[in-house]
């Protein structure tokens, strides 16, 4: 049941909290008051829209919080299974918004709008106005029917059926259209990869080549150093180069490390020193071989493999990478495209199995359906009959659809006859507000329990009916508060002293600026509001009498 509500810098409320009891409450007030504040503060609670209009003027942020306890099964599942542990049986959530964003928090954790949204559909259902409009909408009535059957488990396995049968449709109307747009596609594909093939390319390959012809190009100055150095070392002709002299040098510091021991390293570090010049010199062979070819050939060949990959990577990728994943996936698009044929055929009979399976699985939800539908509408009759509607028919209505629905293979409306001897036609073609929303009221009756939610708040339910009637739907909102706490806004006398609580709602000067007010009623405050929502311009003595009369028998409900 949801505990307590605070209201913050919403609309004219500046500071509002709210405590609510068990049973049946409703809330009352002259118009204008802000009933209708704490129902567009419950729907930004549970993940309505943050209509930045809402912010009190003047004001920079509203928020709105509440506590819940006695939590429902499902709502105690939901929390566990998103990792929220309720260790007391309460949770807190809250909303704020400025003009700029909105936040929203589970007990001080902030939570993302989805998640306030699905956790609040297991904590409250709000009926108004919008809801009759839902009714007349025929999409609406097949989950309606479900939710009375018990056809969850059933309905998610359907769906997931049903969306496995419009993949694979997809994929086949895709694979069937237009053969002459694949022929030409294959040609296309074949040729990007037989060019890809032809260059042979390799990861890497292009670093090489660049610098090989960095290489070949410079080749006439890479000659020249060789030589020169060469002639440096071994000393060209006369053979007195750098190795020479260095093997002299060492000759000399042996000679004398008998009588000067630093001497003999000095030796060895010379003698190191010439088998590094030695294999310098050796090396330069290396440095200036291009492996007997022609340089200007080979430069010739290298830069045209380079050409020959740059007009690849134009086409195909900036990089070898990019290039040879390019030629991969042309390789299986086309093998998709020439075994097409194959695939149609593999598709048509997954097609075929994955539509038995849907269809056997629709085929149970319309049992299901179907036998429900009998008690769905015997319950909403005899609830009809009660709120004074004794002569209207009512009938689920269950046809057969011409292929798959996102809900199964039924048809489902909900038909009414408001006359006796009329037929029965479609609840949107004949419905008035008064019966809508008596219709609205059978079915949270007879859902309630169908739903898991304990809380349901009614607003204004009372539109287009009064007196007797109104009484009634007072009766049945009493006895849906024997197993749920139902909230109610109402302007209707009867409704209103059926009552286990009766909250009023005023508004009042405060600082030059208008804002609304709460308060529980005591005993007399109830008489004496229900004596004012009789009528008149002033409250009489018949008017209390009326009113002690009618909370009285209205106690007999109880």
């Amino acid at each position: 049941m949801i505990e307590s509500l605070h209201i913050e810098n919403i609309a004219v409320v500046k500071n509002l909290d709210v405590d609510f009891g068990e049973g049946m409450t409703v809330l009352s007030g002259e118009t204008g008051a802000g009933k209708s504040i704490i129902i567009d503060s419950l729907n930004l609670l549970l993940g309505g829209r943050a209509d930045k209009e809402l912010i009190r003027t003047g004001e920079n942020r509203a928020e709105v919080s509440a506590v819940f306890g006695r939590l429902p099964e499902g709502a105690i599942t939901l929390l566990s299974e998103l990792g929220f542990e309720v260790t007391d049986g309460t949770l807190m959530l809250s909303r704020a918004m400025t003009h700029q964003s909105s936040t929203a928090r589970l007990n001080g954790r902030a939570i993302p709008l989805s998640v306030l949204r699905e956790i609040g559909a297991t904590l409250l259902n709000i009926h108004g106005q919008n809801d009759n409009q839902q009714l007349m909408d025929p999409k609406n009535h097949v989950h309606l029917l479900d939710r009375y059957v018990g056809a969850a488990e059933l309905s998610r396995a359907y769906g997931e059926q049903y969306r496995r049968v419009l993949a694979l449709r997809n994929e086949l109307d895709s694979l069937e259209r237009d053969q002459r747009e694949q022929t030409r596609l294959c040609e296309m594909l074949r040729y990007q990869i037989a060019e890809i093939d032809a260059v042979k390319i390799k990861v890497g390959e292009e670093d090489a080549l660049s610098d090989l012809a960095n290489r070949l190009r410079s080749a006439e100055q890479i000659e020249k150093s060789c030589l020169f150095t060469e002639r440096a070392l071994e000393g060209g002709e006369k053979g007195k180069g750098a190795i020479y002299l260095v093997e002299r040098a060492a000759a000399a510091m042996e000679a004398i490390s008998d009588a000067v021991p630093e001497a003999d390293a000095l030796a060895i570090r010379l003698n190191d020193i010439r088998y590094e010049l030695k294999d310098i010199a050796e090396s330069l062979g290396t440095v200036n071989s291009f492996d007997g070819e022609d340089v200007l050939a080979k430069l010739d060949r290298t830069e045209a493999r380079l050409d020959a990959i740059t007009k690849l990577k134009r086409k195909y990728g900036s990089t070898e990478e990019e290039i040879l994943s390019f030629r991969k996936d042309a390789a299986e698009r086309l093998d998709q495209m020439e075994h097409a044929d194959e695939r149609m055929e593999d598709l048509k009979e997954e097609i075929r199995i994955a539509e038995a399976e849907a269809k056997k699985t629709a085929a149970s939800l319309s049992e299901l359906r179907r036998r429900g539908a009998k008690g769905l509408t015997g319950a909403i009759s005899e609830t009809l009959a009660f709120l004074d509607m004794p002569k209207v028919r009512f009938e689920v209505g269950i046809g057969k659809a011409s292929d798959f629905r996102p809900y199964g293979l039924d048809e489902v409306e909900f038909l009414i006859s408001t006359n006796p001897g009329e037929p029965l036609l479609p609840m949107a073609k004949i419905a008035s507000g008064g019966e809508l929303a008596r219709i609205m009221l059978s079915l949270k009756n007879v859902l309630n329990e169908c739903d898991g939610v304990d809380k349901v708040i009614f607003d204004e339910i009372d539109t287009g009916i009064s007196g007797k009637t109104s009484r009634k739907v007072g009766i049945k909102l009493k006895e849906i508060g024997r197993s749920a706490q139902v909230i109610c806004v109402t302007h209707s006398a009867q409704i209103a002293s059926l009552a286990h609580h009766h909250l009023y709602i005023s508004k009042h000067e405060e600082e030059g600026r208008t804002s609304t007010a709460l308060r529980e009623l005591d005993a007399e405050g109830r008489v004496e509001e229900i004596a004012r929502i009789l009528g008149g311009i002033e409250i009489t003595e018949v008017q209390r009498r009326a009113a002690r009369e009618m909370i009285a028998e209205g106690e007999s409900y109880s």
